[in-house]
Parts: structure tokens; C-alpha cells; sequence
């Protein structure tokens, strides 16, 4: 047979015979790679081992040390979960198996599984994954898989060839017993499954219609080694117990009604929040000269056909009538700052003009995709636009990039940064968008930043770099977002008057650092697990009477504080002091003041300080000027 010429990931070339395998050629590199190898990608895509290799291929060999392998190895885990459930409740009938985070799903029909029956169905899959079965992968026509699943009832499996061209290629995998359509790729055995765990049962519609059959769908996950497992399994109690519902609900934070679904109502110590979010953002924008305005919540129908959202985002609009003319409540604030920028004439010497605002938006969302204030429908967006030159580009965003910096790293977050490139339903001409998606990353590379590339991700309008921040137990979020559009300023005809008195258009850069200022009230609470920084904390202090006979002392502590502008409670209850401190621990408080004999005789207070303990004593004016500092250099306060 002739040769073939393979190259590897570290850039040295292989002549193989042809039909040779990457198992083959895995285990030709060294034995032991030839035993942890789970997949090949060739030419970024992955492969089954078993599969031939492709003459002048690039390869990499995957195992589960790569994230590639995990998603392989959650694949084939996914089809053993159906096997055992092919087992133990026979009746039941097949849909789909993906990959998610972390895990993976299998949609079933025919049968409510109970969270009981889960364990038996965990039991099965450790067999199955005991018994080894070689997984192995046949390609046949599609009216020979049509055949295979009439004969076997998978009505699911049915469909989904029906749907498919009768030229495509129509692959299944055999383990044992068990048969599924399925492209692959997956583990050359069932053995080779390590740690998994069924997790939970949930409702789904067959292919996402509600008009559709209902499924029972079981979530699971998997990891290369137990504990991995152990350790995921540990993030998940710890963030059910810093999950923001209850404590925004235990914190007095915020609330939702069915009477406004997906749309928070801040209570007033979630206002203290984001008060304090806007007026620290707010401080940081104006030195920087960006002019705040506040635009209208509802907008002519024309201005979103003008903008192009009309086209490209109504279906997550909420329309009315008003003087029989159609608008729309505003799912972002763009538009309305194009009419900003365009109620006056502009020369070269206003630019760069920044305008911000808090704009409260509206976006429909599905009911089933809310989901506290993480996924709602109305929400307070952080929203900049910046109108420059071509020439002061590369300025304006260096400088956004340095302030969204300087803010995540007051709350000690990290974060990963993404550049996100052309979408399908994009408007514009190519090359304006290949000139804005290459100023973006200069600027990425000359700052030195890291990122990745994220294609297709971008706005319809323009690229754009995303900020996913990491949360205390290494969740990642997307919050901050910095996009250039050469678009909207064509659209609505934006001019600047240039130096030799010409008409020019300026370049807009849109940006939000919170993005929507709910959710990141939301990611903080869970980040800080309620116990939030000196200077954000909705009551920063409590001062707790022993009894009635130092109330009045409590008093005039509580005002001397307030005097100096912190949050200050005083509590005069007649309850026994243990319990009214363990309560201040409940809710958090920063600080909590206790006010007895021996504090009204020497004029001074008991300090007690959340995840610290007792401080003892101090004066007043020290305790003050302690305090005054913790909240001015927005320390972090102690961990929960």
C-alpha cells in the first residue's frame, strides 16, 4: 500500500502506510500514548482512533488530560447512560444524547424516571463501563438506518434521518447490545469511562417546541478522575449555598412576582447596591470626560428599523400601539444615542464625545430560560458610546480596556478576555467589518492581553471583545463587553465637520462594564456569598443595645455614624443579646456595635467584625476613622 505523510501537533512529519489508524500511530509514538489516547483531531476535527488516517493531515492526538478528550469521553458516557436505561426500563424510547459543561444530557420518552431510579440506572451504566464493550463505529445508507430504527420504534431517531440529505454520510455506533445514530466521535471502549454521575431529572420538548412531544431529560457528568468529580461535586453545594435567590430573599435584596415574570423588583437594600455600583462607575467616567444622559424607554418603530434591530432582534422586542403607530421598549440604549450624538452639528475639535447611561431595557426572553436576576427580562444596562476619529481609535479603546480593568479589580475578579468576529446575520460590508475587527486586535495585541477567538459571536452590527469574569468558585460570566460599529453611524448619517471643512462619519465604539448592573448584582452576591465589601454592603452597621437602659446611647452612636455617611441600623429590641449578634452575622453587616455598661461608662463600643470576631473595645473617632478607611479604599471585607 502506498505511504502516507501525517503532521503532528509539535511540527514533526510521520510517513505511516496508508490505511494505518491513529490508534496505530498513537501507540508507535510511545506505549503509553497509545494507552491514554481517547480521539485524534485531524485538521481541527475529531476522529475515533480506529479511523484511517488522511494523507498530509494535521494531527493531535487527544486524551483526557484535554478538554477535547473530556467532551469525547461525555459523548460516549451519554450513549452508555442510554444503554443502561435500554436495560433496566426497556419501554423506553430514544431521543437525543449531547455533550454540555461539564457533563452531558440524554432526552428519553415513555418513561418518568423518579430520582430513585436513578441510582439503578447509575448502577447499570458502572457495569456497562465494567464490561468493556468495544464501541465501534458503522457507516451504512440511510435506508438501512431508516430500517434499523423502524424496526426498533426509536420514532426520534427516525425523524432526525427524514430531516437528512439523502447524500449525507449516516454513521452508528454499536457497544455490545446497544446501537444509536450518532457522527462520533467516541472512546474506543466503554472502559476507558472514568468518573460519572447521574444528577438530576428535568423537563424538554423534543427538538425545543413546546408544541412537540414532552421528554424526560437526566442530566449527568463526567471527569477524567474521581476527584475531579469530588471537586465539582463540592462547587455545586457551595454554590447552592451561595446561591443569590435565597440570599437576595434572606438579605432583603430583591424579589419577583408572577405578576412581572423575569423582572426584578430591588428592594431597598438591593438599591443601596446599585447605587453605590453606578455612583463608583459614575466617578470613574467622569474623569474620564463621559457626559451622562437618559434617554426614552420607548422608541418609534422607525428608529429600530433605522438601527436595524427591527430585522435582527425583534422577536426578543416588546411591542405596542400608541397613536396607532408601532413602538417598541428598548432592548439596548444604541439608538437612542445616535439621536443624541445627531441633535446638533459636530467638528473634529468635539471628539471623541463619550455619553453614558443607566438605561433601563427590555429584552423577551422564554419563560423556561429565566432564571433569578441571571437571565431576567428587565434590567439596568450600564451603557457607553464613545463617537471618535478613525485616528483616536486605538486611544479610546485602550483607554476603555484600562477602566474595566480597574474596576473587576476592586471586587478581585479575574477574568478572560474574548474577541468575538463576524456573525451569519451580520449587516455591512465586508470590508468595514474586516477593518473593525482588525482594530480590535491590535489593540489586544499591542496592550499584551491575552484572549481568544470566539467566531461568529460578534454583534450584527460589529466584532466585539467580551469579558468573562471568575467568580470565588471559578465560574466564569460574561459582563463587560467593548464593540466597534462602523454601522449604525452610515445608518443614521452621523457627521463630524473635518479640518478642511468636509463631512466625515464618525466611528462609534460601544461599551458596558457591568453590562446589566442586576445580573452583576447577582454575580456579586454569589461572589461574595452576601457578605459584601465595607463600602457596598446595604447596612455597613449595627449597633445592638444590651437592653433598654443603653438605647439612648445606641442613639446617639447610631447618629454620630450616620453623620459621617454610613449605613446604620440600631437595635433596641428586647431580645437577648446573643441572639440579636447572631442575627447581625445572619444578614452580613460589615460591623456590629455593642452598646452595654461598660461602653456607656468609658463612652466607647464593642467591635465586632463579620468573618473576624470581637475586636474589643475602641473610642469612637478611632473606630471611625478605621472604618472611614476600609470603605474608602473599598477593601474587601473578611471571607464567608
Amino acid at each position: 500500500m502506498a505511504d502516507c505523510v501525517v503532521k503532528l501537533k509539535d511540527g514533526t512529519r510521520r510517513t505511516v502506510i496508508a490505511g494505518t489508524t491513529y490508534a496505530a500511530i498513537a501507540a508507535k509514538i510511545h506505549p503509553r500514548l497509545g494507552k491514554e489516547a481517547v480521539a485524534a483531531k485531524v485538521n481541527g476535527s475529531l476522529a475515533d482512533l480506529s479511523s484511517q488516517v488522511v494523507p498530509e493531515a494535521q494531527v493531535e492526538l487527544v486524551t483526557l488530560d484535554d478538554e477535547d478528550g473530556l467532551q469525547v469521553m461525555r459523548h460516549t458516557a451519554a450513549h452508555v447512560l442510554a444503554q443502561a436505561v435500554a436495560r433496566v426500563f426497556p419501554e423506553t424510547k430514544f431521543a437525543i444524547g449531547p455533550v454540555v459543561e461539564n457533563g452531558f444530557y440524554y432526552d428519553f420518552a415513555d418513561h418518568a424516571f423518579s430520582p430513585d431510579e436513578l441510582l439503578q440506572i447509575e448502577s447499570e451504566m458502572s457495569a456497562i463501563v465494567k464490561e468493556n464493550h468495544p464501541v465501534i463505529r458503522e457507516v451504512i445508507s440511510r435506508d438501512e438506518a431508516l430500517h434499523l430504527f423502524q424496526d426498533r420504534g426509536e420514532r426520534f431517531k427516525v425523524e432526525i434521518l427524514q430531516d437528512l440529505l439523502e447524500t449525507e454520510t449516516i454513521s452508528v455506533y454499536r457497544q455490545g447490545e446497544f446501537i444509536d445514530l450518532c457522527r462520533g466521535p467516541h472512546l474506543p471502549s466503554t472502559g476507558r469511562i472514568k468518573a460519572f454521575k447521574l444528577m438530576s431529572i428535568a423537563g424538554a420538548y423534543w427538538r425545543g417546541d413546546s408544541s412537540r412531544e414532552q421528554l424526560t431529560r437526566i442530566y449527568a457528568i463526567a471527569f477524567a478522575k474521581k476527584s475531579h468529580l469530588d471537586e465539582y461535586l463540592r462547587r455545586v453545594d457551595e454554590a447552592k449555598r451561595r446561591d443569590h435567590r435565597k440570599l437576595g430573599r434572606e438579605l432583603e435584596l430583591f424579589m419577583f412576582s408572577e405578576d412581572a415574570p423575569g423582572m426584578p423588583i430591588l428592594l431597598k437594600n438591593g438599591m443601596h447596591i446599585q447605587n453605590e455600583l453606578e455612583q463608583f462607575e459614575r466617578s470613574l467616567q467622569s474623569i474620564r470626560g463621559y457626559k451622562e444622559v437618559k434617554t426614552p424607554v420607548i422608541l418609534n418603530k422607525r428608529l429600530w428599523e433605522q438601527s436595524g434591530h427591527w430585522f435582527h432582534y425583534k422577536e426578543n422586542m416588546y411591542v405596542t400601539q400608541v397613536d396607532n403607530e408601532e413602538f417598541a421598549l428598548k432592548p439596548m440604549n444604541c439608538p437612542g444615542h445616535m439621536l443624541v450624538y445627531k441633535h446638533k452639528q459636530r467638528s473634529y475639535r468635539d471628539l471623541p464625545i463619550r455619553i453614558a447611561e443607566y438605561g433601563y431595557v427590555h429584552r423577551h426572553e422564554l419563560s423556561g430560560s429565566l432564571g433569578g436576576m441571571m437571565r431576567v427580562r428587565s434590567f439596568t444596562q450600564d451603557d457607553a458610546h464613545i463617537f471618535c476619529q478613525p485616528n483616536q481609535l486605538e486611544t479610546e479603546l485602550t483607554a476603555v480596556l484600562k477602566l474595566i480593568h480597574q474596576i473587576y479589580s476592586v471586587f478581585g475578579f479575574s477574568y478572560r478576555i474574548e474577541l468575538s468576529t463576524r456573525p451569519d446575520d451580520s449587516m455591512g460590508a465586508d470590508g468595514l467589518w474586516e477593518l473593525a475587527e482588525g482594530a480590535l486586535q491590535k489593540v489586544l495585541d499591542a496592550s499584551g492581553i491575552e484572549y481568544r477567538i470566539n467566531p461568529g459571536d460578534g454583534a450584527f452590527y460589529g466584532p466585539k471583545i467580551d469579558f468573562h469574569i471568575q467568580d470565588a468558585i471559578g465560574r466564569m460570566w460574561q459582563c463587560g463587553t467593548v464593540q466597534l460599529d462602523f454601522q449604525l453611524p452610515e445608518r443614521f448619517e452621523l457627521e463630524y465637520v473635518g479640518e478642511q471643512n468636509e463631512r466625515l462619519r464618525p466611528v462609534v465604539i460601544h461599551r458596558a462594564v457591568f453590562g446589566s448592573v442586576d445580573r452583576f448584582i447577582g454575580i456579586l452576591t454569589e461572589h461574595f456569598a452576601g457578605a459584601f465589601p465595607y463600602w457596598l454592603a446595604p447596612i455597613q452597621v449595627r449597633v445592638v443595645a444590651v437592653s433598654d437602659a443603653f438605647v439612648s446611647y445606641g442613639n446617639s452612636v447610631q447618629s454620630k455614624l450616620q453623620s459621617r455617611g454610613f449605613r446604620v441600623e440600631l437595635d433596641a429590641r428586647s431580645e437577648k443579646i446573643g441572639y440579636k449578634i447572631r442575627e447581625a452575622q445572619m444578614k452580613k453587616i460589615p460591623y456590629t456595635l455593642v452598646i452595654g455598661a461598660k461602653e456607656q461608662s468609658s463612652q466607647q463600643v464593642s467591635v465586632r467584625r463579620y468573618g473576624t470576631g470581637d475586636l474589643g473595645q475602641m473610642d469612637m473617632d478611632a473606630f471611625m476613622e478605621m472604618f472611614s478607611n476600609q470603605v474608602k479604599n473599598k477593601d474587601l471585607l473578611a471571607g464567608d
